[in-house]
């Protein structure tokens, strides 16, 4: 008995004629959304009693109508508790359809990917929480900026100093020739200064009134930063590489800022590589990093960040991946590695499956899926050892997110590209102009999308397509990377800072 087909008894209409309207419009429903066909034949929960005027005695379609307007938490950890009829609203694959339509809009394709086994309930839960803290945050962050420079104009103001105008700061590129970026030595490593300060106009932000906490953690590096990862499940331990060849290993449990922990390095060394760290991957407590000297280098969080142990590559490492003991390097000699990591020769696999440098990959258990500056995107299949698929673009990709079954992307031109994964083959969506230059970093789960770039800006959008803006931080240089867990976003910086947005406690 279908859920959408129950009718409302003569005389019921005639005591409750909204309820009739309500079911006459649940009718119209497969005419009017985008819903799987397969919804609509569901198996109905038993009907609740019909006796008495309380809220089970209303129709099934009432009843999920009304949880539809309920928080998904709500939904999700409440309902459950009031009652085991209540309980099975969560199950309802139409309420959380119902819910997600609204929350992206009726014109807006959601999910991307395959309707199949997609986690609705999920995906909803995520979208509200980032409504929550993000719609409006970009207003904050400018208030909170004008004010910092008026309390700095007053301050020069009182000591008798005029302060300086500002000038705009040239918009800062990343250096996306990797032949020439390569070609670095360690000695040419360019530091501005050993004890940078912070820049005066990022301060931590003291705004109560935003459910986000945005801070700066502590001068911890002397260069660009190029790459950060949060670690730990919950975004509590934070790492971070640069181009003064140092990893920092952070904690942000500790202080109203967060503590550097240490720098990671071997015995004897003065710094975690001998060349430019480009990437950072983690699985469990295993760390890796990969730089422009060509090495991966292995570390132990549950041993505090110690060494263990080293794979040399013939090229520049340029992006990587973990999947539980195993590393997968992408390498500016066109070659996409496996390693694993508890073999005393490490290399399994050394993949050729593009014709020019590797510049982003990610990985499961079956699929490595990676771009390069050939302007294509490989899909391998690990299992049967096999290229399955490459598809041709017409820019190169620079980042690359895989969630359940759908694949988002950011490219050289701005541009960030969505694609759909189903039956082992990687299908084009659609590619939306997001950014200005280089989309450096992007992250997406059912229900969210984080991106950044190297014009300046961070973006956090609803996943559907086109994607939803819902906030855009303006920052004063390039964003040359972003991590986020547990609802903590973490960003890499071209001013040698990391910052932080995480939810209030």
């Amino acid at each position: 008995m279908s859920r959408l087909n129950v009718t409302v008894e003569d005389e019921e209409k005639e005591r409750c004629p909204a309820a009739a309207a309500a079911s006459d419009t649940l009718h119209s429903l497969p005419q009017r959304l985008d819903l799987e066909a397969s919804v609509f034949t569901m198996e109905t929960s038993p009907s609740p009693s019909s006796n008495g005027a309380n809220l089970l005695s209303l129709p099934w379609e009432i009843v999920t109508q009304i949880a539809s307007h309920l928080p998904a938490q709500c939904v999700i950890n409440v309902l459950p508790q009031v009652c085991q009829t209540l309980g099975k609203v969560a199950e309802d694959r139409v309420m959380w359809q119902l819910r997600a339509q609204n929350l992206s809009g009726p014109r807006a394709l959601f999910p991307v990917g395959p309707k199949e086994d997609f986690d609705w309930s999920k995906a909803c839960l995520e979208m509200e929480q980032l409504i929550g803290c993000w719609t409006g945050q970009e207003n904050l962050v400018d208030r909170e900026e004008a004010e910092s420079e008026r309390q700095e104009e007053a301050a020069g103001g009182a000591n008798g100093e005029v302060p300086l105008a500002e000038g705009n700061l040239e918009d800062m590129q990343l250096d996306v020739d990797i032949n020439g970026a390569a070609e670095v030595g360690d000695e040419n490593v360019q530091v501005q200064s050993q004890n940078a300060p912070d820049s005066p106009h990022l301060i931590e932000s003291s705004c109560t009134s935003s459910p986000l906490e945005h801070i700066i953690l502590p001068s911890g590096h002397i260069a660009d930063v190029n790459c950060v990862l949060l670690l730990g499940g919950t975004g509590a331990l934070c790492a971070s590489g640069s181009r003064d060849r140092n990893v920092n290993l952070w904690d942000l449990r500790d202080g109203s800022r967060g503590t550097l922990t240490h720098t990671l390095g071997g015995r004897g060394t003065i710094s975690t590589h001998r060349g430019w760290v480009w990437c950072l991957a983690s699985s469990g407590p295993l760390l890796a990093s990969g730089s422009f000297d060509s090495t991966v280098r292995l570390w132990d969080l549950e041993a505090g960040g110690a060494e263990r142990g080293l794979i040399q590559c013939k090229a520049a490492v340029l992006c990587l991946s973990c999947e539980r003991d195993m590393v997968l390097a992408g390498t500016h000699d066109q070659k996409l590695s496996i390693f694993d990591t508890r073999a005393a020769d490490p290399l399994v696999k050394s993949l050729r499956l593009h014709g020019d440098a590797v510049l982003c990959l990610v990985s499961d258990d079956q699929y490595i899926i990676s771009g390069s500056k050939d302007q294509t995107v490989a899909l391998f299949d690990r299992r049967a050892g096999k290229l399955l698929q490459k598809v041709q673009l017409s820019s190169y990709l620079l980042s690359v997110c895989y969630s359940g079954r759908e694949v988002w992307a950011g490219d050289n031109r701005g541009l960030v590209h969505s694609f759909s994964m189903h039956n082992s083959r990687l299908t084009p969506i659609s590619h939306f102009n997001i950014h200005r230059s280089l989309v450096t970093g992007v992250h997406s789960s059912p229900g969210t999308l984080y991106t950044c770039s190297s014009d300046r800006t961070i973006k956090v959008h609803l996943p559907c397509a086109p994607p939803q803006t819902l906030c855009t931080l303006h920052h004063q240089a390039g964003v040359n990377g972003l991590s986020v867990e547990g609802g903590t976003l973490a960003i890499a910086s071209g001013d040698m800072n990391v910052e932080v947005w995480r939810p209030r406690i």
